[in-house]
């Protein structure tokens, strides 16, 4: 889904961001639109993740703006962002091992509901995540992809407008990129807007979305995955490669 008409739920215009010597983003234009679902690839240190921390506010542009539904966020706090509607899940996850499903729901869940609330919206949200009746169960005793399952949820539990995902299907199994592919493409039909990076190139074109290329920091590439799979230029940077 693509609203392209309308206002940026999220734009970078001339993002910048050097590392000592190293500049990892270098110039960057780059618009999502509300009730997107965007791909961002590209070849190891393109630039993918530091834009992500950027747009979250984790790291500072050297230059640069972001701008969020209109309005430059570019030196707020990650809270700040985070309030505003913008949430994030990293690679690493960020479950808690010794609780259980419903737990570590739980204080997510605070920020927008009344404890009486919270099992009724929990068991929504598993369900979404393929992961209905699991609230009792301990997180360790869940599969690597279930636990990324959780992990997507506890984000999606402040309901953000804006759900960023880095590599969501990192050392899973086929079985569990397929499943994922799925989850993703359902929450973005609910109306979420949702942006990818991700390696996984059977999972990309599963999604079959709006697809971005970096390359040192800049816009290589844009358009359907299609486009892309076709495109010269990205097979000799990136996609003959993988």
């Amino acid at each position: 889904m693509s609203g392209k008409t309308s206002t940026p739920i999220v734009e970078v215009r001339d993002l910048a961001k050097n590392f000592g010597g190293v500049r990892a983003v270098s110039g960057l234009d780059l618009s999502i639109y509300p009730g997107e679902l965007h791909c961002i690839i590209g070849p190891n240190g393109a630039g993918k993740s530091t834009l992500f921390k950027l747009l979250m506010g984790i790291q500072r542009p050297s230059a640069g703006t972001v701008l969020y539904r209109g309005r430059n966020v570019t030196r707020l706090k990650p809270f700040e962002r985070a309030r505003l509607g913008m949430a994030i899940k990293f690679q690493a996850m960020e479950v808690y091992q010794e609780l259980t499903v419903f737990q570590n729901l739980f204080i997510p869940l605070r920020r927008h509901h009344r404890p009486a609330q919270i099992p009724g919206q929990a068991a929504k949200l598993l369900e979404q995540l393929h992961l209905a009746d699991t609230e009792q169960d301990m997180v360790s005793n869940l599969s690597h992809g279930q636990q990324q399952w959780l992990a997507i949820g506890m984000s999606m539990a402040v309901r953000p407008d804006l759900l960023l995902l880095d590599e969501p299907t990192a050392g899973m199994s086929p079985d569990e990129t397929s499943e994922t592919a799925k989850i993703v493409k359902d929450l973005n039909a609910d109306g979420m807007t949702i942006v990818v990076i991700e390696h996984d190139m059977a999972f990309i074109r599963n999604l079959d979305s709006r697809t971005s290329v970096l390359h040192y920091g800049k816009l290589f590439a844009q358009g359907s995955f299609g486009e892309i799979e076709r495109n010269e230029d990205v097979h000799r940077i990136y996609l003959g490669a993988v």
